[in-house]
């Protein structure tokens, strides 16, 4: 799978033109404008684009999406109510776990599809995004029966300091119960220091691999002892002083006396310390190039990047300013390949498809709240169910083998047909796609590439469009045409597979 270019080449010689009286039934954003949209959303609707235009352009709703408590959400914040589990303390869960009245793993996967269903309705995607960047960073599996009871608030957690600053996050995840209880720091004692979380949190979390030594790896973990969890009872999170290592640490240029059998404060120094660190720069700012303009971002980019990082006390929103001001951000239009979440969500949103509340009973295995799980885990995974510590990969190579193409072929068409999920869904009839009562077979191409790739129809989509449903350039369709009857799945999959949807 590959990214295209954006730009639709004009007809071939011999071939009409879609006539220009069917356009500008859906208005477009200017492709520079396009391209930073899609690259910091779940894929552009004709709702979005007016909320765009209605900001002003696409880099003043990029500046407002910078400060996301001045976006109101409420479509997206009401998901919540749909998934009961996801409110309850980290005890009660545990009591229906071991009481057999919901398992762990059920609560955490209607975790993923609270995030999944969020991401289809958000009117915040800016902070969606970077929420799933640092969690996939600082990775938690959401499967796990211990730090099952505090995943969903570790969540909230990095949302809080998704568009913050990156020691804050640091400290705020490194602590939290779920990381302790995930990388056995919660266990960890002055007389066995658990070396887990103190070695990952240099290796995946600040200065990466091969820039510490094992010497540091020890006096990481002999820091972070201390903090724990009340394990199998009232999972509380906990300092013990009693299990604190007392005495001089050094880990790379961090050196402290650590005397106090409190080591909190210590632990904050520390954490601190990592990720003012000018290798944590580079690399969250490698990152967020990666994730924001490609697989292989130019070295004076990352440097740059990790510059400002630092200037700015590793606050992020000026290194977010800073890539998509850079020249390497505009000449990268197209070439991030979506990972299947973002597919599926995508799908879901340019099909024009609404996820309701899901029904109880058997219902409930058909609806679109249900579903959506299961489709994103059948394209390669589902949110935070990647098993590793390091978290799913963000780079467009990972997600574009043959399997995973047409394991997202298979998905667009089911999800075109309409055919499952079929329970608390709405969707387009076939003919609600058409503009008018009859229009011309490229006319309507370019109209629902509008809709679904929000850009005009190439002459090699109109091709591709009438060699897929044997339908001609200037054969009029109406809503008794074949057309519409029963090929519209395969017509709009020929949107769906392009390299224009795949990628963001």
């Amino acid at each position: 799978m590959t990214a295209s270019s954006t730009n639709a080449p004009a007809p071939a010689a011999g071939q009409a033109a879609p006539d220009p009286r069917a356009r500008g039934v859906v208005r477009l954003l200017p492709p520079a404008e396009r391209h930073l949209v899609s690259r910091f959303s779940y894929g552009i609707t004709p709702e979005l684009a007016r909320r765009v235009r209605a900001a002003g352009g696409a880099a003043r709703w990029f500046e407002q999406q910078l400060s996301p408590g001045s976006v109101r959400d409420p479509q997206a914040d009401a998901v919540a109510g749909w998934f009961p589990s996801l409110r309850r303390g980290p005890a009660e869960l545990w009591r229906r776990q071991v009481q057999d009245v919901e398992g762990g793993w059920e609560v955490m996967e209607d975790y993923a599809r609270w995030l999944l269903v969020r991401r289809t309705r958000t009117r915040r995607p800016v902070l969606e995004m970077m929420t799933e960047l640092w969690e996939n960073l600082l990775h938690v599996p959401a499967s796990g029966d211990e730090q099952f009871t505090h995943r969903v608030d570790y969540g909230a957690t990095i949302r809080r300091h998704a568009l913050g600053r990156y020691d804050e996050l640091l400290v705020a995840a490194i602590t939290h119960p779920a990381m302790l209880i995930h990388l056995d720091a919660a266990e960890s004692t002055k007389e066995h220091p658990n070396e887990n979380l103190g070695r990952e949190l240099l290796e995946l979390h600040t200065v990466g691999v091969g820039q510490y030594t094992e010497d540091d790896v020890r006096d990481s973990a002999r820091i972070l002892t201390g903090w724990s969890v009340d394990l199998w009872e009232s999972w509380r999170p906990e300092y013990h002083r009693e299990e604190h290592h007392v005495g001089r640490v050094r880990v790379k240029g961090f050196v402290d006396a650590n005397r106090s059998d409190d080591g909190r404060a210590v632990t904050r120094r520390y954490l601190r310390y990592l990720a003012h660190h000018p290798q944590t720069a580079r690399r969250v700012a490698q990152r967020l190039a990666v994730k924001f303009v490609g697989d292989r971002p130019p070295a004076s980019l990352v440097d740059r990047l990790a510059r400002v990082y630092l200037e700015h006390d590793t606050a992020i929103k000026p290194v977010l300013r800073a890539l998509v001001a850079s020249s390497a951000f505009a000449r990268s239009a197209g070439a991030k390949v979506r990972d299947p979440g973002e597919d599926v969500v995508a799908t879901y949103r340019v099909l024009g498809k609404s996820i309701s509340r899901p029904p109880s009973g058997e219902a409930r295995g058909r609806s679109a709240a249900e579903a959506i799980l299961w489709q994103a885990s059948s394209i390669g995974t589902s949110p935070y169910a990647w098993p590793a510590p390091d978290g799913q990969p963000i780079d467009s190579a990972s997600w574009s083998s043959p399997s995973r193409l047409l394991a997202s072929m298979r998905f667009h068409l089911d999800l075109a047909g309409g055919w499952w999920p079929d329970v608390a869904v709405g969707h387009r009839e076939p003919r609600q796609w058409l503009p008018r009562p009859e229009v011309r077979f490229d006319d309507l191409v370019d109209h629902v590439s509008r809709l679904v790739l929000h850009r005009p129809a190439s002459d090699r989509l109109v091709e591709a469009c009438s060699r897929a449903t044997g339908v001609g350039r200037r054969e009029r369709v109406d809503a008794e045409h074949p057309l519409v009857q029963w090929m519209f799945p395969t017509f709009l999959a020929v949107f769906l597979d392009s390299p224009a949807h795949l990628s963001r």
